[in-house]
């Protein structure tokens, strides 16, 4: 049975809210069928001070082996480097958590902010990733940091991570089964193809039938902020609770998997350029889209301009 200690850093406890909505199966019948133990976790263990204590102090000195760390949240290191904004027993979680990584066999960042730094990676509370700040190498552990099975920090992006994501990297990390990772160290096997992929919204946006508001059926990238077309994850094939994704339920996508992420710009406007978005998705010819995407509206179906198509 393998080990597994969830630490909480600088962050919402999104990623946790988010993984208890996996029901097939839930997380405790999850946990049982990978042969799983979960030492500690900050809402779902009961252990007092005194034991989490004990806890710790054998997992430092060795004797209690720790397979996988999971950090969710971003590690604070502010101020001025010190990480005494986030402190555990008077001393900065950061180094704790960098002590914990160095016992671990795996390491895995749940959510955006463990990966990249998330909220507050530019900010006085100097939050950073466990292996990245942001797109750049490095974060606490530093670019070769390699855990004692011999990988990097496995980054499950997202904000929060997507619940059958964890699921799914726990079960491959318990059978020893090594992930295909990206040039962002997250599975390929999730964030392989672009949300974009599988949206409902595909052929309005082929037709560059396009919203400026809420409420109607048309593409939210040209105007309403949607990054669907430029950002990685699973959000429109897995569905989120088995159920829907923000473009689905007529919210454009905020590139919530993307190590810059969150950007300046505001999350429901679309910068443009004579109506072109100023990103576009990789190796896509900006003049040539220009055209193309003129040549579709002209040639866009009436039923979609009336917004009769299925969804």
């Amino acid at each position: 049975m393998k080990t597994v200690y969830w630490i909480q850093g600088g962050g919402c406890g999104g990623d946790s809210m988010s993984f208890l909505s996996h029901n097939f199966p839930d997380i405790s019948e999850l946990f049982r069928v990978l042969h799983l133990e979960l030492l500690w976790h900050p809402s779902f263990s009961s252990y007092s001070p005194g034991g989490q204590d004990l806890l710790l102090e054998s997992i430092l000195q060795g004797k209690k082996i720790l397979d996988i760390l999971i950090l969710e949240g971003s590690v604070i290191c502010g101020p001025s480097g010190t990480g005494m904004f986030d402190v555990f027993k008077g001393r900065p979680k950061k180094d704790l958590v960098q002590e914990l990584a160095q016992q671990a066999q795996v390491v895995i960042a749940a959510g955006t902010c463990a990966s990249y730094g998330g909220f507050g990676a530019d900010s006085e509370v100097e939050s950073t990733g466990l292996q990245f700040h942001k797109s750049q190498p490095g974060g606490l552990l530093g670019k070769d940091f390699r855990a004692g099975s011999g990988r990097p920090v496995i980054n499950l992006a997202g904000c929060p991570c997507h619940h059958d994501v964890m699921a799914g990297a726990l079960g491959a990390v318990a059978d020893g089964t090594s992930l295909d990772l990206d040039e962002f160290q997250r599975p390929r096997e999730w964030y392989g193809t672009m949300i974009h992929q599988g949206c409902t919204r595909n052929e309005y946006h082929e037709y560059r039938v396009e919203e400026s508001d809420f409420g109607e059926l048309g593409c939210l990238f040209f105007h309403m902020g949607c990054a669907g077309p430029l950002v990685p994850g699973p959000c429109n094939k897995l569905l989120w609770n088995q159920q829907s994704s923000k473009p689905r339920a007529g919210v454009p996508c905020f590139g919530c998997t993307d190590p810059e992420f969150p950007r300046n710009n505001p999350f429901f406007y679309t910068q443009n350029i004579e109506g072109i978005p100023l990103s576009l998705p990789k190796g896509v010819n900006r003049a040539h889209y220009m055209v193309y995407k003129s040549m579709a509206a002209a040639a866009a179906p009436v039923r979609l301009k009336k917004r009769t198509a299925k969804v």
